[in-house]
């Protein structure tokens, strides 16, 4: 299993979001938007084995994670407007600190960054950093991992004291900045290429796409 968890400090937290404007009035919406697609898709199918988690931070109601689990989405396409579309109609439900499905595949909670890295007690924590050890030198060793990104804004300092105090090792795809959904790719590649080598299957299956 990998799960992957997004900060979007800016990402507007109710349901009125546009899908017509996910760069501006939705709080950069656009980039988890992006995330959730390079997260998820394969050219042909869909990664089952994968979770998204996106924390939401922005106004007016903050703290909301949405979760997409790819081995029960329906509905999703490969571009920004349909993953904008599943996080609205998430949204628009009336969240609670208790898991609400509002779609097939996709849950909302309410919840911060504190209790969403408790959920990964004794899992294996990667937090992606520019200066950090370098995934290829750990690829053929991460199992059952959980990997750590900001959005345009970056990681805050009390994110990552937190991060940190979780027992986080900071890894980096490469030397320079790179937008989170490529980082999203980059993380795939890597770990595709070391399971080949130990003959392990990826987990995948046939994407439906449903009306």
């Amino acid at each position: 299993m990998r799960d992957i968890v997004i900060i979007g400090h800016k990402a507007k937290t109710s349901g009125d979001i546009s899908l017509n404007d996910l760069p501006g009035s939705a709080g950069r919406m656009d980039i988890l938007c992006r995330c959730v697609s390079s997260a998820l898709f394969l050219s042909f199918g869909m990664r089952r084995d994968v979770i998204v988690h996106l924390l939401l931070l922005g106004d007016p109601d903050p703290g909301k994670i949405i979760r997409f689990e790819g081995l029960h989405l329906r509905y999703l396409n490969p571009d920004e407007r349909s993953s904008g579309s599943l996080i609205q109609k998430a949204l628009q439900k009336d969240a609670t600190e208790q898991d609400i499905r509002s779609t097939p595949g996709v849950w909302i909670r309410r919840g911060d960054f504190k209790s969403l890295l408790s959920e990964f007690e004794g899992r294996t924590l990667l937090y992606l950093r520019e200066d950090g050890e370098d995934i290829r030198e750990l690829s053929s060793e991460i199992r059952d991992p959980v990997f750590v990104l900001g959005d345009h804004t970056g990681v805050t300092e009390e994110e990552e004291k937190q991060l940190l105090e979780a027992g986080a090792k900071i890894i980096s795809v490469g030397p320079i900045s790179l937008h989170s959904n490529h980082c999203i790719t980059l993380v795939h590649n890597e770990l595709d290429r070391a399971e080949a080598k130990r003959g392990e299957s990826p987990g995948e299956a046939d994407c439906r796409v449903e009306d």
